[in-house]
């Protein structure tokens, strides 16, 4: 009998043990930085490389991201590919979005990740009376493992108007509200937690990110960069969230570290 009962417990452990593996398999962490980088003028590429490094995030929304172009106020960035370097000198994969050509190359938005992307799309935002530079929104869909994704988004807003931007959030709105997988969506909205276009247009999703001041960085006096989730539900849980304090560039970078329930 005592045989038995011990064969019977071992069998109960070994089931205990698969049950909670299952479990573990169903939740994924990732850590996402968003940074507007203001294409490099404040830093080398190296630098902002062993940032992403030493914090290393799993998934990265960049905004102010230069290609090519030869700026009077950045002679040092003159002629590089930021989104490339960046991923070379991380060990990243990395998408582009150009939003204008500039200074002789462009100017845009970027993602670097450590996940396969199966797909990518560039959608322009619209430019109503009042916007005054094209903005795009940059998605990709993040394959975490074998048929588990999400979509992870960046973005960056018109600096113009309240109204500029709040027409620009309802398209992002409708453009992100089709898509059937868990979604990021970062970005420098160029707006305070109270504005219009956070507070009602932003509604729906979760914001993850702290609620620090982000810019100037040398001395923060307004929140304008965010992280923000959806579905604004119990699938996704906060692990941690800080802004790190960093001199290079005008905007500090946020940080958030999440967990998915991916059932």
């Amino acid at each position: 009998m005592k045989k038995i009962f011990n064969f019977r417990v071992y069998i109960l452990i070994i089931l205990s043990f698969s049950a909670i593996n299952l479990l573990a398999q169903d939740k994924v962490q990732l850590k996402v930085l968003c940074y507007n980088l203001r294409f490099g003028e404040l830093a080398s590429l190296e630098e902002f490389a062993d940032f992403i490094k030493k914090e290393n995030p799993d998934i990265v929304a960049l905004q102010e991201v230069d290609v090519n172009t030869s700026r009077t106020r950045a002679p040092h960035q003159n002629g590089k590919n930021f989104i490339s370097e960046l991923a070379f000198r991380t060990g990243m994969l990395s998408l582009y979005g150009r939003t204008i050509d500039y200074a002789g190359g462009y100017y845009g938005i970027g993602i670097l990740s450590k996940y396969p992307i199966s797909q990518s799309q560039r959608i322009f935002l619209p430019m109503p009376e009042g916007a005054k530079e094209r903005r795009a929104l940059l998605t990709g869909e993040v394959e975490l493992s074998e048929g588990k994704s999400i979509t992870f988004a960046c973005t960056h807003l018109d600096y113009t108007t309240s109204e500029v931007r709040r027409a620009q959030v309802d398209f992002i709105n409708r453009q992100l509200m089709t898509i059937e997988t868990p979604i990021i969506l970062c970005g420098d909205f160029n707006a305070r937690p109270d504005s219009d276009e956070i507070a009602n247009g932003m509604k729906n999703w979760m914001q993850v990110s702290t609620m620090d001041f982000t810019i100037p960085a040398k001395s923060p006096k307004s929140k304008i960069d965010y992280i923000f989730c959806y579905p604004a539900s119990d699938v996704w849980k906060i692990v941690k969230s800080y802004t790190p304090v960093v001199q290079l560039s005008d905007h500090l970078p946020i940080i958030t570290t999440l967990t998915l329930e991916t059932n």
